[in-house]
């Protein structure tokens, strides 16, 4: 037959005609088809291929190449963070501040922390200081409790 000659009815072709060359050409493709098709059908074996392994090291190279820039822009955020509640504390304790202040320019709150903490009277009055039974070291805060203080 023409396909079991390696296709010599396709060369030459000289003795035969049109029709034959048309089935020979035929069978000999239909030949290649049938055996590439069993080639597909062998089991290809897991192996590592070119293109996967550089696939592999790109990946590789990148993972490693933003591992260190990563962490530091974590560390950064944590850090701007903290100082963000540390400058928002900052900013209560200024209120407060500026709070006390206008408090301590006022010259009724001035006597009375004199009076609470320092034990001042004004003249005329007699001032008092209570033994507190609580204190265990014995010791009494402020002036002596036997001798009242008189300002006259």
């Amino acid at each position: 037959m023409a396909g079991e000659r390696g296709g010599s009815a396709l060369r030459g072709g000289s003795g035969f005609s049109t029709a034959t060359r048309l089935r020979a050409f035929g069978e000999e493709a239909a030949a290649r088809v049938y055996r590439a098709s069993t080639r597909r059908r062998t089991p290809r074996r897991g192996r590592l291929t070119g293109r996967a392994a550089l696939l592999a090291l790109v990946v590789c190279s990148l993972v490693v190449a933003l591992a260190y820039p990563m962490r530091q822009w974590i560390s950064q955020r944590a850090e701007i963070a903290r100082l963000e509640r540390q400058a928002e504390e900052t900013g209560k304790a200024v209120e407060k501040l500026r709070d006390e202040k206008l408090r301590w320019q006022d010259p009724a709150y001035v006597e009375r922390q004199a009076r609470e903490h320092l034990h001042y009277v004004r003249p005329g009055e007699i001032g008092y200081t209570l033994l507190s039974p609580d204190r265990e070291d014995g010791t009494q805060p402020g002036p002596d409790p036997a001798r009242p203080n008189r300002n006259d």
